[in-house]
Parts: structure tokens; sequence; C-alpha cells
């Protein structure tokens, strides 16, 4: 680390200059105009998002470097940071030779004496000359009888500066040619500028939310301090606890303007969205659940009374239902679309695959039989004749309850009276598509489904604008899933496991992450894959699975070949089913109690979860070994011991969340939402909590932001979410 001159005329001359050279400018004064900025260093800054003096301010500190304790020398400890106040009483170089160059020097107090080294750094016996006072930080340690320190911070004092107070200094995210140094002063300079920016959060709210923050254990000092008081903190903290309790202001105001949208989000469409009201009387509960093909469970019959309770409102439901893998979420929307067709109306299903859409095609077509309900199916590999023709009974009223792929938002379906939207893996499609379903007349009821159970920090942003039913209780009856981590060396004693379960009558799912060989980006010739489903496949057919019937499924096939390999291996007439993840979501082969997926580390862990639920479907334990590629042991894989050790989906994806962020576990464009700029959804979740139920609260009282307390706040984030929430006057 570099030598600081921090004299303090100096430091009072720049502090002094900072008010007055603010004066001049303004927050929106580009930064390529700033006194003394150059063209090349205003691009550097661009690249970090600074094109105006308003985005320097809210270029929060990413970390801090904290000042080490003073010590005297017998308070030293190895390994622990200290710094030290004391004179330079010898020096000595070493070596000269470029490249070899060792200089020390020897400072000294009345406690004793210290020992500095700095390696191929020669110009510091130009600045560290005899006499010199100095404050050493770093790290001691031992060598012999003697403390050293090894390249430590230096900071030269002058003949009469007394040892300043240790300051913690901001750590910025940086590119290429930008120091800390230089963002520092330039914070330092143009942070007088912080009272032009509109306080959007009044006093009395500030001081209400402080209490409630402390009551949720958040170190909060006295009130949520002003904006600019806040960047200040944040900037040139003051200590700790300063720089936390402005964080956590900054924290609270940006979740608690999009929580203020999400709210007024959901308040309007209760009182400007009208849905048909879909009323369920003891009677028609009664005949769906008779239909229905196992007694509900507890958290499937509160999610059915939360829905039923929805639908029967003149206004629309607007709910996401989540639920662990083979909790019985189907079991939960046949019943939202038996009530639609009870009371008159259709309801449609979206499925992510024709696979799948086809299974559920099957599923209520047995579930159905010998009722009035009209079942119809559209998907991509349907003739043309026969898409007019879904269209067709679509449109009269001829069909009750559609099922299909995105083939629903192309063609301009048109519905004779549609009560109900459903999708099934709401990840599986962006916001837009799930928006485009619920087009035309009335506005239908909507329920999502999600397997890939969701974190509470995501339900409360991402999804915030909907009601939230939970499935965690599973069926009963279901077999217990072993999981296991394995490497080369165990493939024939797994292989010898499989076979033996084969020969009890079971099927075995084997799944690797691509279709085919990897093309070599040097030579475009093809190179081995151990992963590509096509080696697996081969492998399989002529060795250890030599003597069984085995499948081979990928996406690149036809949806007939598709259709007809899956009617194979429901059928029984093959035994192992060789695939990519077509199979993740929604396969229901209770025969199958074995999977063994191929390449491991290449799957997210909400995948490999995903993956699991499709073996142990009936009353059979199930087994699942993964395999990790080259010779790294999967132990070393974090994320494939998290999944090793628990079952639970609610469990990982918390651990999914922890491990990959927001961004990374539903993508930007599923989100719908800007990135945080100082909040962390992993981190700050019970300041969420607090933002959510006082953004409520205001809203309840204020539904349109109109009291003039908050008129700051209402255009923060009309400017913010105004678009993307379809709030309208949005700036």
């Amino acid at each position: 680390m570099g030598t600081s001159n921090s004299k303090t005329t100096a430091a009072n001359a720049s502090a002094s200059k900072g008010p007055e050279v603010a004066a001049k400018l303004k927050l929106t004064t580009a930064i390529d105009t700033l006194p003394g900025m150059s063209r090349a260093r205003a691009n550097r800054y661009t690249k970090l998002g600074l094109r105006t003096v308003q985005d320097l301010l809210f270029l929060f500190p990413r970390d801090y470097e904290r000042p080490a304790p003073a010590a005297k020398v017998d308070e030293l400890r190895e390994g622990e940071p200290a710094s030290m106040l004391g004179a330079i009483t010898d020096t000595e170089i070493v070596s000269r030779t470029p490249g070899k160059s060792v200089f020390g020097a020897v400072v000294e107090n009345e406690s004793g004496s210290i020992r500095i080294l700095f390696f191929n750094q020669a110009f510091r016996a130009e600045q560290l000359t005899l006499g010199r006072r100095v404050i050493i930080s770093g790290t001691p340690k031992l060598s012999g009888l003697r403390w050293e320190f090894v390249h430590p911070k230096v900071t030269i004092l002058d003949e009469t500066e007394t040892l300043p107070e240790p300051r913690m200094m901001a750590i910025y995210p940086l590119t290429e040619g930008v120091k800390h140094s230089e963002l520092r002063n330039l914070a330092e300079t143009y942070l007088p500028l912080a009272t032009d920016l509109p306080e959007v959060m009044p006093e009395s709210l500030r001081s209400a939310a402080a209490e409630r923050l402390r009551e949720k254990g958040i170190q909060v000092f006295g009130n949520l301090p002003s904006i600019d008081e806040s960047l200040r903190q944040l900037h040139l903290p003051d200590n700790e606890i300063s720089m936390l309790t402005a964080r956590t202001r900054l924290v609270f105001q940006e979740l608690f303007v999009m929580q203020l949208a999400l709210a007024m989000k959901r308040r309007r469409s209760t009182t400007n969205l009208h849905a048909p009201p879909l009323p369920s009387t003891a009677m028609i509960d009664a005949r769906i659940t008779n239909r229905l093909p196992f007694t509900l469970t507890g958290d499937q019959r509160l999610a059915i009374d939360e829905i039923r309770a929805d639908m029967s409102r003149q206004f629309p439901m607007n709910r996401l239902l989540q639920g662990d893998v083979g909790s019985g979420k189907t079991v939960v929307a046949v019943y939202a679309m038996m009530l639609t067709v009870a009371g008159g109306h259709q309801a449609v299903l979206m499925a992510p695959t024709e696979v799948l859409a086809r299974q559920h095609f099957k599923t209520m077509t047995e579930m159905l039989e010998g009722s009035r309900v009209r079942i119809g199916l559209l998907c991509g590999s349907l003739s043309a004749a026969d898409r007019r023709d879904v269209f067709a009974k679509t449109a009269s009223g001829e069909i009750d309850l559609l099922i299909g792929t995105q083939a629903l938002l192309y063609g301009g379906i048109e519905f004779h009276q549609l009560g109900l939207c459903v999708v099934d893996e709401q990840h599986k499609f962006g916001v837009n598509q799930r928006v485009q379903l619920r087009t035309g007349g009335l506005d239908p009821h909507s329920l999502v489904m999600s397997a890939t159970p969701i974190p509470r920090s995501i339900a409360m942003t991402m999804f915030g604008d909907v009601e939230l039913s939970t499935i965690r209780e599973k069926p009963p009856g279901r077999g217990k899933i072993n999981t296991y981590l394995s490497h080369d060396g165990w493939k024939d004693r797994w292989w010898a496991f499989v076979r033996e379960r084969l020969g009890e009558g079971r099927q075995a799912f084997v799944v690797a992450p691509r279709v085919s060989a990897v093309v070599s980006d040097d030579d475009e010739s093809e190179t081995e894959d151990v992963s590509s489903v096509e080696t697996v496949y081969e492998d399989l057919c002529n060795g250890p699975l030599a003597d069984y019937r085995v499948g081979l499924l990928h996406g690149k096939m036809s949806n007939d070949e598709k259709q007809a390999i899956m009617q194979a291996f429901a059928a029984g007439r093959t035994q192992v089913l060789v695939s990519t993840t077509v199979i993740e979501v929604g396969i229901n082969i209770p025969n199958a109690t074995v999977m063994t997926i191929m390449g491991g580390q290449q799957f997210g862990l909400a995948q490999l979860h995903q993956l699991r639920g499709r073996v142990a479907r009936g009353s059979h334990a199930g087994h699942v070994c993964v395999f990790t590629d080259g010779e790294r042991s999967p132990d070393e894989n974090e994320r494939l011991k998290v999944f090793e050790q628990t079952d639970d989906g609610f469990e990982l994806a918390e651990a999914d969340f922890r491990l990959r962020g927001p961004g990374d576990l539903l993508g930007r464009k599923q989100s719908g939402m800007p990135p945080m700029r100082i909040a962390d959804l992993n981190r700050d979740v019970e300041v969420l909590v607090v933002a959510r139920a006082m953004a409520q609260e205001i809203i309840d009282e204020d539904p349109e932001l109109e009291s003039e307390d908050f008129a700051a706040l209402r255009e923060q984030m009309m400017r913010r979410y105004g678009k993307r929430m379809n709030l309208g006057d949005a700036a």
C-alpha cells in the first residue's frame, strides 16, 4: 500500500474547498465538466456508471478499510492487525538491485521498537528518513525476538502533528485506471451537494421505521438519518454504527419504495379490474373433491380454500401456488379449473413443454372420465386442421378446459368465456408471456404454479404483487429418496445396484446435461464428451446395461418421437430412460425408483432437486446418485454437498439463493424488476419485512399517496416502478 502524506494544513485546505467548489455546481453537473477532470478520466468513470455528480454520490462503497487499533509494542499479537505511532531511528538498504532490493527501518516509541520491511521498493529510502514521525498499520509477525511489519501502510506526520483519529475508509467498486483514493476525494469534495437531494421520507416515517427495525433486532442508532447525512456517513463514516445506520436507511428506502409500488398494484387489481365471480358451494366442493384421485392433504385443502375465496370475488385472483416436488400442486390446479367450469366459464392451463402438456391432458382426461367436462389440447405438433378445430371449439365454448404449451400465445386464439388461467412452472415463462395469456374481455382469475420453492425475500419482491399459497406437506405413501455423491471409482458398484433394482421390476432414469459431443473451438472437430446424453446412451447400451431395454430422449427429437419414447417408458416397455433435462418437470412414472445424474457440477441446485423429484413417486424408496466429470471429487462442490444433505425444497431454495443470488436464480428478464442499488435481498430480509408491512399500512390509508407528506415519495416510486408495474402517470 502506498505512503500517505496527510499533512494537517493540506487536509484542512482540501476540506475547506469542498463546499466552495460544490457551491458552483449542481447534482446534474456532468462528470466530464468537473474542475480538473480530463476526458480520459471521465471515460473511466463512465464505466462505473458515473455520468453526473448525483451518480457519484450514489456510488455506494462495497466495503470499508477498518483502521487497525493503536497498540503498544507489548500489546502486539501475531496475525492481529495493529497500528503504531513512532519515529524512525534506523534504516537499512540490503540491496539496490532491481527486482531484489530490500529496505528496512526501525520505528520506535516509548513502548519499544519494531522493524518494517519493504521488498523491491527502493524509493522508500527517500521517504522514510531518520527522525521521521510515522504511523505504521499492518499485521505484525515475530522474527526471532523482534516484531516485524512487512509492507505496512505508512502515514507520514509532520513535526507537531498528533496521532489522527482512526477513520474507516470506503472501498468502492473499481474499473481499470480508477483508484479508491480518487473516488474518496471526489466524494468528499461533492458531498455538500447532497443537501440538494429531495428528502422522500418524512421525519415521522423515519422515526417509525427506526423503531420497527429495532423491534426486529436490527441495529439502528437513533432515528434513520436524513438523505444527505446518510450519504455522508456511507462515504465518510464517523464510525461503524453510524455507517450501518446510514446504510439501513438507504436499504429501507429502496425496499420501501418498491413495496409501495407493489402494494399499490395489489390494491388497484381489486378496484380497477373485473373478473367473473365463481363462488363455490358445499355441493360444488363435494362434487369436485369426489373426482380427485386421493384424499387431500392439509396443505392442499388450505390452498384450495384460499383459491375458493379469491375466485368468489368480482376482481381477479392473482395467486402463486408454490410447493415442493411431489407435493400435489396439480391436483389443486385441477380443483380450480373444475370450479371454473362449474361456474359456467372456461379454464386454460399452459405448460412449458409438450411432454408435460400431454401428461396433464392424459391425467385430466382420466380423472374426468364420465363427466360432462370437455378437454382440449393445443400443442405445436398438431396439424393445421387439428389446430383450427381446437380454435373453433374454444371460441364456441365447446371446450371447457384447454391445455397447451406456448402455442396458446400465438395465432390469436379466442375464448368463449375465459374464467381462469393456470400457468405451470411459472419460472419457465417470461412476465410478458404470462400477461399475454390473460388478455381479452373480462380479466380472468390467474393461478401460477412453481415446483421450485421461492425464497422468502424473492416472494416479497419479484412476486410481491401476488398472493402466495404454499404446500409443504407431501401426500402419504411416497417412498423415501436416498441421495449419494460419487466418483468414477464407484461406477461399477453403482451400475450393479441399478441392475438389482431393474431385476426387481423397477425402472431407472439416467440424466446427462447435453445432447451431443462438444465442438472444439480450435479445430471445430468433435471431442469426446462424457456428459453428453448420446455418449452416455452408447456406453450404457454397450456396457453395464447391455441386457436391458434402454430408451433415449432429448429436446432435439420431434414431438412425435418424444411422445412415443415417454409412452414406452410409462408403459414399462423400456426399463431405462437416458435423457437430458426434458424430464425435469412434472413427469410422473411411479415405478421409476433409480436416477443417475452425470456431470452433476453442470446443474443448478433447483434443477437437481427437480430431477430428483422424478423418482420415488410411488410406494418404493428412491435412489439418486450424482457423478461429476473430471478428477475433482463431488464433495468439493458446495452446491452438491447441500443437495446430498437435504431433500427439503424450501431449504434448498434458500441455499441456492445464498449461493447464486436473485439475478442468477430467476434471471433479470424473469424478475421484471430493476437491480437493487444497495439492498441485498439475502442480507436485508428483515428490513424487507418491515418495509413491506409499513408500505401496506400506508397504501391502506392513502391508496394513491395523495398526502402532501408523500409527494416526493410518490414521485420516486412512479419514476422507478410506474412503467414496470403499469401504475400509470410514470415520470
